[in-house]
């Protein structure tokens, strides 16, 4: 048995369903082209299936009528993990033996990153879910009318300008190489060549962020299934091994933290390297969370690819952050030009990737450790995977 139960899963097979936006389809019509993809990807049945985990307007009890099963867990809250929990709640699952065959997705349409203003909702807000502990800062932030995480991140972002130099330019890099590896993704919703100029003369959303440091809502769907690794001799692709994972809810909220500007990412990625050997100079590929183009230099800092403060010259000029460099990055385009699949594509690509079947994005290097990330703020989750 393995020190750490994530590290008897795999990654056995993986689906995505058309990704547009404003498409008009159903949630659970993409829900099925995704799901169906990767049951069929892993070499399995339905039938197979143990359990459902997800997050999303398409419940579990939903998706197992239109598959034909009854698996005996349904459903996913949110974990330390954020939207990853799923993900690694049954990585634990089948590494504990609690499950064999755990499928996983992921459904979005063109979700937005607001709160309503009371005048947009009739003269009351929406009802929200209750806010979790780690989340005790929004009712101030709202009633300063920072509504989006767009404002509240650029906050962030602002003080790593203020504190280190940190440019728009800089930023604006994660941005070009995102849409430069989305023109080799035909799923990707934005592929036309974008330039620094473009980039830094897009209408400003909340300073310092421009239209082009946000990612792009879409309608989408995107599903792996976790096994455990028994069925890695039987699977009809390369199986995708767990390495390592992490997940945070930090303490201090969006904005109370004593080590402002960082965020849970960084407790994320301190337990993801406590459980493996590994360390950052074996990372050969990273798929990072690009809510924002802030979020991705942050997750770079936190995961120890670059210290404290050097994201900013990291990928500068981006060759560092290119296909053929240092440390490729999301090769697929990125939430910023593909799509916000609220983290599931990281997850879809790096597969790809490792499996050596990204087509005319694959890396060319020889690839065994990969990482991938998501969220920002005070939750976060991080996966350490190999093949």
């Amino acid at each position: 048995m393995s020190p750490y139960p994530e590290q008897d899963a795999i990654i056995s097979g993986i689906g995505i369903s058309d990704i547009g936006r404003k498409t008009g389809t159903p949630g659970i019509d993409l829900t099925m082209q995704s799901v169906r993809a990767a049951i069929a990807d892993a070499g399995l049945q339905p039938s197979d299936v143990d359990a459902i985990l997800t997050l999303g307007d398409v419940p579990a009890t939903e998706t197992a009528q239109q598959l034909g099963i009854e698996p005996e867990k349904l459903g996913g809250p949110y974990g330390d993990a954020g939207l990853l929990a799923p993900v690694q709640q049954a990585a634990i699952a089948v590494g504990e033996r609690r499950a064999r065959h755990v499928l996983v997705y992921r459904t979005v349409q063109m979700m937005g990153g607001t709160v309503d203003r009371p005048e947009r909702s009739g003269g009351k807000p929406r009802p929200r879910r209750d806010p979790r502990p780690v989340m005790s800062d929004v009712p101030y932030l709202l009633a300063a009318d920072a509504y989006s995480a767009a404002n509240w991140l650029a906050m962030h972002c602002r003080r790593h300008m203020y504190e280190y130099g940190t440019t728009r330019e800089q930023l604006g890099a994660i941005a070009l190489n995102a849409r430069a590896n989305a023109a080799l993704n035909p799923a990707a919703v934005f592929r036309d060549p974008m330039t620094m100029d473009d980039y830094l003369g897009a209408r400003t959303v909340s300073t310092p962020f421009g239209l082009l440091d946000c990612d792009v809502p879409v309608d989408g769907s995107i599903a792996v299934v976790v096994s455990h690794r028994d069925h890695e001799s039987s699977a009809p692709n390369p199986a995708i091994r767990f390495a390592a994972i992490g997940g945070a809810s930090g303490v201090g909220g969006w904005t109370q933290r004593a080590d402002y500007p960082k965020m849970a990412a960084t407790e994320a990625a301190a337990q993801l390297w406590s459980r493996t050997d590994l360390t950052p100079t074996d990372v050969d590929i990273a798929e990072l969370y690009d809510g924002f183009t802030f979020l991705t230099l942050a997750w770079l800092e936190a995961l120890g690819f670059c210290g404290d403060g050097e994201g900013g010259p990291f990928v500068e000029g981006g060759s560092r952050i290119g296909r053929d460099g240092q440390l490729p990055l999301n090769t697929y385009g990125g939430q910023l030009s593909a799509g916000r699949m609220h983290g599931y594509w990281v997850l879809h690509e790096v597969c790809l990737q490792l499996r050596r079947q990204a087509g005319e994005r694959q890396v060319t290097k020889s690839l065994d450790v990969a990482a991938v990330s998501v969220g920002g703020g005070p939750i976060a989750g991080c996966l350490l995977l190999t093949r």
